[in-house]
């Protein structure tokens, strides 16, 4: 029985994957560690980032056609090793053999980069809330737009396999880029180590100098009702009470001032003499 186009024999799922742990027995020998992409039961992606890596891609009728052919091989776990870096993917994923698969990834130009930061400041709170995909809808359709978004486009990715299939997107190629958006369920941030883009710079800026105005006020000394005036401003404050019982604080007299000096006590007014001032009063 023969495999497709180039006559080779076929080979059973259970034969291939024998050989392929024999494989991975001998380069571990040789110092070497394993990445590999596994995909439970239901979607391939599931979050946010996963998601719209995927669906980045498939929107590309470049792609649209050829991705579904890696979807097997992902989901049976024949991406056995998968390494993001800054602008390079590389990947073994286990055939008839084991190949060897590297996308070279365009970085994010500074310009689009910056366009991208102007338009999600004030949207983006935390690090926390992007990383987990906890965004506005706006925020989101910015980061997704095609050509002009964070997402690659495929002109800004290389491909290669060393299989002998002669198309660019072969089944392990396709079977890593759906690797990728499985592994950014996990590993959000490598999407931004892989644009080459510090994720930091995506959290709102705006309004930073409202809060700091805000932090200084909180930090310098603010009166409370119970705060001692009269230790802040050197004077000696006496408690009085008008007529509608309300208490009020007011400095002392100039005469009660002078005798505090002198160490005489303030001569007390009688009742009497009150009375006939508060007459005077009244008659004038």
């Amino acid at each position: 029985m023969f495999d497709g186009w180039d006559g080779r024999p076929y080979v059973s799922a259970a034969e291939r994957r024998m050989k392929t742990l024999r494989e991975m027995d001998r380069l571990r020998k040789k110092g070497n560690s394993f990445s590999p992409v596994v995909v439970g039961g239901g979607a391939i992606v599931k979050t946010f980032w996963g998601k719209a890596w995927c669906d980045n891609l498939e929107h590309y009728s470049d792609f649209a056609n050829r991705l579904p052919r890696g979807r097997t091989y992902v989901r049976n776990g024949s991406v056995i090793d998968l390494q993001i870096a800054p602008g390079e993917i590389k990947a073994l994923v286990s055939g008839s053999r084991l190949y060897k698969v590297k996308l070279e990834i365009t970085p994010v130009t500074k310009a689009r980069w910056q366009s991208i930061c102007r338009d999600c400041a004030g949207a983006v709170d935390s690090l926390v809330e992007l990383l987990q995909g906890r965004l506005s809808n706006s925020v989101m359709e910015r980061i997704c737009q095609q050509k002009t978004g964070l997402f690659p486009s495929p002109g800004e990715i290389g491909l290669s396999c060393s299989c002998p299939d002669w198309a660019d997107m072969c089944k392990h190629v396709a079977a890593v880029l759906y690797g990728v958006g499985a592994r950014l369920d996990l590993q959000p941030e490598l999407l931004f180590r892989l644009r080459e883009v510090d994720e930091k710079e995506l959290i709102a800026s705006a309004g930073l100098g409202l809060s700091l105005s805000k932090r200084r006020l909180a930090a310098t000394k603010v009166l409370s009702d119970e705060e001692d005036l009269s230790a802040l401003f050197g004077l000696d404050m006496v408690r009085i009470t008008i007529s509608d019982g309300e208490p009020v604080d007011r400095p002392p007299s100039k005469a009660k001032r002078q005798n505090a000096k002198s160490g005489q006590k303030t001569p007390k007014r009688s009742a009497n003499k009150i009375d006939s001032a508060r007459t005077e009063g009244k008659k004038s």
